[in-house]
């Protein structure tokens, strides 16, 4: 038995939040809009009807209502709806960052990959995105086309971790 659990979590509202030009005045937009400023690369915002996550240069995942966000961006960029295309999988319990070193190319076990924290990497040749919710729990954004083999190799990789 391992200390690991692997959940699919239920389908949720996730949106693409991409910024193709002008990206100070969208992050002053968004700022007037919402009070607060576009999270920097690696960490995430929780505002009360979603969370924006932030996984490279110009693109967050924004999971759950996005209402705002399109007007916010204007002609500078989109919001696109992904959530049939991916699932969330939480990671749980204490060794959740050594089955995330299995297979993958990302330091999980790095004291900077807190609570609020993302990255984006791969995992057993899956692109994977990632939100560290506490000390003791994940969340990895698996696309569609690849999560039942991802879970399968967390399942069997967490067997083997003791």
């Amino acid at each position: 038995m391992t200390d690991i659990t692997i959940t699919a979590l239920p389908a949720a509202p996730l949106h693409v939040f991409e910024i193709w030009s002008n990206p100070a005045v969208v992050a002053n937009r968004f700022e007037a809009a919402l009070g607060s400023s576009l999270p920097v690369l690696g960490a995430a915002l929780q505002l009360s009807a979603m969370r924006l996550i932030r996984y490279e240069p110009t693109v967050w995942l924004a999971e759950g209502d996005p209402a705002g966000l399109a007007e916010i961006l204007g002609a500078d960029g989109s919001l696109t709806a992904i959530g049939g295309g991916v699932v969330r999988v939480r990671l749980g319990g204490p060794g959740w960052r050594s089955l995330l070193m299995e297979g993958g190319v990302f330091d999980a076990e790095s004291a900077d990959f807190a609570a609020g924290s993302s990255a984006a990497t791969l995992i057993d040749h899956v692109n994977v995105r990632l939100y560290v919710e506490s000390d003791d729990a994940c969340l990895a954004y698996v696309p569609l086309s690849y999560a039942r083999d991802m879970i399968h190799f967390w399942t069997v990789a967490a067997k083997s971790l003791v």
